[in-house]
């Protein structure tokens, strides 16, 4: 091999050179990446303000009023506790603002009475603060009272002792004002402002819906392209869904609340027990399909066979995923979801035909559990939703040579 005689600067030169051309391809993805995560990103965020929107908008309102009642009705110089009583009661978890307001109460009183007694004998300084605050702390969780109520009334004892000595008569406004502020808050969300149940559900709905979709899609896909890496991403991903789960859960009790004190969505009850049915299968879904991502998983690691109707099984499992959550939107019957179901679960079977492994089995189990759930969240009855898919699964009713009738995957 001949040696280079070039000086040694222009051979660093051309090193670097040969570097930057293969690592140009790297970073290129690793920019093309961090793009897409921008826009992932804000993508959420605009959706986030859009869910929030509503609340916003019923906090601003019900903080105004507050104040106005207390400054204007009752004289009370500084209305402070007013406004921030109102906007801790929309604050609190939607489906729990009654609650809420009679935790705020409870809690501003005894952080009243602790406050005030002690400062009577005690005076006013740090250390009687610690003590103030430490006591009101000690009697509520004493009383068994909820971890709500032990921070109102320490937050209550604090500004007892540290706004008492330059404010006069503040204990007795301080708990009339709690009692507005949780009050008008209600107003606003029962009379004034009342949110709509279902769009508050449908956007809670989305983004759970949309991950479970959207993993199984990339299920299906690395289970053509035997890509273990793509697999135990969709497996990692589909886990950390307490969030959206826990949005959803929350999104269905407060829409129950809604429609249990506000007259104007009193006609939304019966859509919403629908909705507030769906949310335990859809559970379930997510924990059946989150087997079936891990099987896939094991299928590409064993080099297991992957049949041909495999990958459209679960990727009809996906549609089927994304069709319900447009139906529901939509108020429609979801026929369409019920139908990609069943096909699924066809298709399933012609895997299981022609011949699985161990794990190959697994998935296509799941594929029925999971299918099974979708169809109870459609509003089936389980006896119902099991008799369809096993129905579907053996292929009766159909010529053994035809393929199944619903839509193909798009």
């Amino acid at each position: 091999m001949a040696r280079d005689r070039r000086p040694p600067f222009l051979r660093r030169i051309t090193s670097r050179e040969t570097l930057g051309d293969l690592d140009g391809p790297r970073i290129a993805a690793a920019v093309d990446e961090l793009r897409d995560r921008s826009k992932a990103t804000l993508h959420d965020r605009l959706h986030r303000v859009r869910t929030a929107f509503g609340l916003a908008l019923q906090a601003g309102l019900a903080a105004g009023l507050a104040y106005l009642v207390s400054h204007r009705l009752l004289h009370n110089p500084q209305p402070v506790f007013a406004p921030i009583s109102a906007v801790g009661t929309l604050a609190a978890s939607v489906g729990q603002r009654f609650r809420r307001t009679v935790e705020l109460i409870i809690g501003v009183a005894i952080g009243v009475l602790v406050g005030d007694v002690l400062i009577y004998f005690l005076g006013t300084g740090a250390w009687q603060l610690a003590l103030v605050v430490t006591s009101a702390i000690l009697l509520t969780i004493f009383a068994g009272a909820s971890v709500a109520i032990v921070i109102q009334a320490a937050a209550t004892a604090v500004l007892i002792v540290t706004l008492s000595p330059s404010t006069e008569n503040i204990e007795f406004p301080r708990f009339v004002d709690a009692f507005i502020g949780g009050s008008i808050a209600l107003l606003v969300t029962a009379v004034l402002l009342p949110l709509n149940p279902l769009r508050v559900i449908n956007r809670a709905a989305r983004p759970a819906l949309d991950l479970l979709a959207a993993q199984l899609d990339t299920c299906a896909e690395a289970l053509r392209n035997r890509d273990r890496g793509a697999a135990q991403r969709a497996l990692f991903r589909l886990r950390e869904n307490k969030e959206e789960l826990a949005a959803l859960g929350e999104a269905i009790e407060g829409a129950k609340e809604t429609t249990t004190i506000s007259p104007a969505r009193w006609h939304r009850r019966s859509e919403l027990t629908h909705y507030a049915e769906a949310a335990e299968p859809i559970d379930r879904a997510m924990r059946n399909s989150g087997t079936l991502i891990r099987r896939a998983v094991t299928m590409i690691e064993d080099e297991e066979p992957v049949p041909e109707p495999m990958p459209d099984s679960v990727a009809h499992l996906a549609e089927s995923v994304r069709l319900l959550r447009h139906e529901f939107a939509a108020g429609k019957e979801p026929e369409q979801a019920r139908e990609r179901a069943l096909r699924a679960v066809s298709e399933a079977g012609r895997a299981y035909a022609q011949g699985v492994g161990f794990s190959g089995s697994v998935v296509i189990a799941q594929v029925r559990t999971a299918a099974s759930d979708l169809m109870v969240a459609s509003g089936i009855d389980q006896e119902e939703a099991n008799r369809l898919v096993r129905q579907a699964f053996h292929g009766e009713n159909q010529p053994s040579d035809a393929p199944p009738t619903a839509p193909p995957v798009g």
